[in-house]
């Protein structure tokens, strides 16, 4: 993909892969549009990002909140006329055994990792389609865990890994029913695992030792977001750089549909008819 004047946002990228992510779009030519928590570390990855000849601009959102979740969507739009990638990336990990709360009262993970994206790509997805040819990518774990519709936010037997796993294993569910509602549109939505336990913040807090670099993540990414052999393929999972299968429940379309109605009604899109959104 020719990246000169391309309109890129990447949530989670003043940190980790996110980070290399952007400087990487940055260099290319890109318009990089950079997503964090935190203002100050925004602004030295701009700064980064400008001192090698790019563009970019810093919009903070904290993604534990489904308001900011949708103030970050009116940011973009505020932004730009045109949206040509989007890289849901921002993400909590499996360190810690007592489960946490969103701002909405979700199970953390399964907020974050999750939802947030879910909801962003809808309030997105009208800004995506006129730009097609676009592209959606979900960087989502080969560590994934089947859904238990019966206990979503898992108020029984949780742990941190467990609810990790659900909330990407979530992410490529959405992935291929979105890849099937958007069909002919010119938007393409791909997933990934970019690579094992790579040299991260998140990594480090789950108390492993690293043996992968964020810059074979970013590689992965990179090549679901800019290759030109993906060009009009969707609804694909991929480990690194290789395609491959996700688990099972993945392909189970009675599953992603139970996800999908689930999750409009968790985000408030009560008429999914409404809107642009994935119904």
């Amino acid at each position: 993909m020719e990246l000169k004047d391309k309109t890129i946002l990447i949530t989670g990228s003043t940190d980790g892969v996110g980070r290399v992510v952007a400087q990487r779009l940055g260099a290319s030519g890109a318009r990089v549009l950079v997503h964090g928590r935190d203002a100050t570390r925004g602004k030295a990855v701009i700064a980064e990002i400008e001192a090698a000849g790019g563009k970019a601009e810093f919009l903070a959102a904290d993604l534990a909140s489904l308001a900011e979740v949708r103030r970050l969507a009116e940011a973009v739009r505020a932004r730009t006329s045109r949206l040509d990638v989007l890289i849901n990336n921002a993400g909590v990990g499996t360190a810690g055994d007592k489960r946490q709360t969103s701002a909405d009262g979700h199970e953390l993970r399964f907020a974050v990792n999750y939802l947030a994206g879910f909801l962003l790509t809808s309030e997105l997805l009208p800004l995506l389609r006129a730009s097609a040819p676009a592209r959606i990518v979900n960087v989502a774990s080969a560590g994934q865990q089947a859904i238990n519709f019966d206990d979503v936010m898992l108020t029984h037997g949780y742990s941190g890994v467990r609810a990790y796993c659900q909330s990407k294993l979530a992410q490529i569910l959405f992935t291929i029913d979105l890849s099937e509602q958007l069909k002919g549109s010119g938007v393409t939505v791909n997933a990934l695992h970019p690579a094992s336990y790579m040299n991260t913040t998140m990594v480090r807090q789950a108390g492993v030792k690293p043996w992968s670099s964020v810059e074979t993540g970013a590689d992965a990414i990179l090549n679901l977001a800019t290759a030109q052999k993906l060009e009009g393929r969707s609804g694909l999972y991929f480990d690194g750089l290789r395609e491959s299968r996700a688990d099972a429940q993945a392909y189970d379309a009675r599953a992603r549909q139970q996800l999908r109605s689930l999750s409009l009604d968790l985000v408030g899109l009560a008429s999914p008819k409404s809107k642009e959104e994935p119904s």
